[in-house]
């Protein structure tokens, strides 16, 4: 089977601030995907792609979109199968970068398996996800239990960048990517004789 057989998982990269760490994580986490098999990956990094506060003038239940930047998130969401949120935690809650993100869209995210990769001082990060399933619930996403939590992460972070991977975040990494593989498997099962 190709990588362009294989389901397509966004990962979306929740922070956009300068010194941010999410990109890195992101980075440990798609090569985790590519060693797991069973994904292609996409990344989708909001600091690059840019998205205005939400400024549709319609509902996004709707799908008809005025903005060109809308257009271009709601295809590139579209295009996959599943979806992982590499999130912060700022003030117990997510980035509000990543809130918008979801907000602008809702076909597009409805029936996707969607896992969470958190990081952050000792919480991990988990108050953000707790708070991002009731969001992605909400978009009729489908939140998975197995989750990769960060904590500590700027001893694991290095200066350059590079990821100092735990066993722990290696077996939930691959907790996490089975989970989906089946949940995505159960939603859209193959077509028999393959």
């Amino acid at each position: 089977m190709s990588s362009s057989d294989l389901p397509r998982l966004l990962i979306v990269i929740g922070s956009s601030r300068p010194g941010r760490l999410g990109h890195h994580v992101a980075r440990w986490f798609e090569h985790r995907v590519r060693e797991h098999g069973q994904f292609e990956p996409v990344v989708a990094d909001l600091a690059e792609i840019a998205l205005p506060f939400f400024d549709e003038p319609r509902h996004p239940r709707l799908g008809d979109y005025a903005h060109q930047h809308t257009r271009d998130w709601a295809a590139l969401v579209g295009s996959t199968d599943a979806v992982v949120l590499v999130t912060p935690e700022y003030n117990h809650g997510p980035s509000a970068v990543l809130k918008n993100a979801i907000d602008f869209l809702h076909a597009e995210w409805r029936d996707k398996p969607v896992g969470f990769v958190s990081y952050g001082g000792v919480a991990a990060g988990t108050r953000a996800v707790q708070q991002l399933v009731q969001i992605v619930a909400t978009v009729r996403m489908i939140p998975v239990f197995d989750a990769v939590a960060i904590s500590g992460v700027r001893q694991v972070v290095g200066e350059g960048g590079e990821v100092a991977s735990t066993q722990s975040m290696d077996r939930s990494s691959i907790a996490l990517l089975d989970e989906l593989a089946r949940l995505l498997q159960q939603l859209h099962p193959a077509p028999a004789g393959n």
